[in-house]
């Protein structure tokens, strides 16, 4: 492969966020602290409430049916990752974390309005999302967590989905930053002990 499109692409990974360039250093990939986390969630919560509110006023009954269903598919996976082996299995994980992206871009698709939904996929608020979840694993879930979250969306009210939505991803925030911070006592931890 030649030069440019390499250039290219570290140039588009870096415009995403997803890698940072240092003259006479490098190339790497972003290691993102609890400030920059906390303000791609607050655009995170901007751009996906308004998307629950305009899904919840403009989805057609069979929209609302299928998120009902992929919001079941999602807990279920959820729930296998947390009781086996598959919560270790990197491609497991990766097909749990993909199917949430799909579920979010789901609700932004049946809101109506593609300039928010490629603001979404632009803002690359969801990838951001999977990064930090894979960096940071999540807690166990409540078993119907986003069956009860896709239920409110779906419920027709607008303020309803657009809460729904604020809490999911304030719940996602909270235990990315606790997850996060845990890690990062460990790592010092295992420092100070091998020296």
């Amino acid at each position: 492969m030649s030069l440019l499109p390499v250039a290219e692409a570290l140039q588009r990974l870096e415009s995403d966020g997803l890698v940072e360039s240092r003259p006479r250093v490098g190339t790497r990939v972003c290691d993102p602290g609890p400030d920059e986390i906390r303000e791609r969630y607050e655009v995170r919560e901007a751009l996906e409430s308004q998307a629950a509110r305009l899904f919840a006023k403009r989805a057609g009954v069979r929209e609302k049916l299928e998120l009902q269903r992929m919001a079941a598919n999602m807990d279920a996976m959820f729930n296998r990752c947390t009781a086996a082996a598959d919560g270790d299995d990197p491609d497991f994980l990766y097909a749990v974390h993909s199917y949430h992206s799909d579920l979010h871009l789901r609700i932004a698709e049946g809101a109506g309005c593609g300039v928010l939904q490629n603001a979404i996929e632009r803002n690359q608020v969801l990838i951001f999302n999977w990064l930090f979840d894979v960096a940071a694993r999540r807690p166990m879930l409540p078993p119907t967590f986003h069956r009860d979250w896709a239920n409110a969306i779906a419920s027709g009210s607008p303020e309803e989905a657009d809460r729904a939505m604020r809490e999911h991803i304030q719940y996602g925030l909270n235990n990315v930053i606790r997850s996060l911070a845990e890690g990062k006592g460990r790592q010092q931890g295992e420092i100070l002990r091998v020296k």
